[in-house]
């Protein structure tokens, strides 16, 4: 009884030490999507947007003009 109690125990510590909790975290490439759809700018690949730096940094200007209350 005892042998099975511990493989018990085991188990469930081990399962709360690799497994967190709760929904995944957001990502910096999710926080770029989200920014971006909400100033209606989620039109094509922003990760090609983003090698051009003039036409990335007026469309940084933009969300975040669009974020300012």
């Amino acid at each position: 009884m005892e042998i099975s109690l511990y493989k018990i125990l085991a188990s469930v510590i081990l399962m709360l030490i690799l497994r967190p909790l709760g929904r995944p975290r957001r990502r910096w490439k999710d926080n770029i999507k989200m920014d971006l759809q909400e100033a209606g700018g989620g039109r094509g690949d922003w990760m090609e947007l983003a090698q051009d730096r003039d036409k990335w940094r007026a469309l940084v200007g933009t969300v975040t003009d669009f974020r300012v209350p």
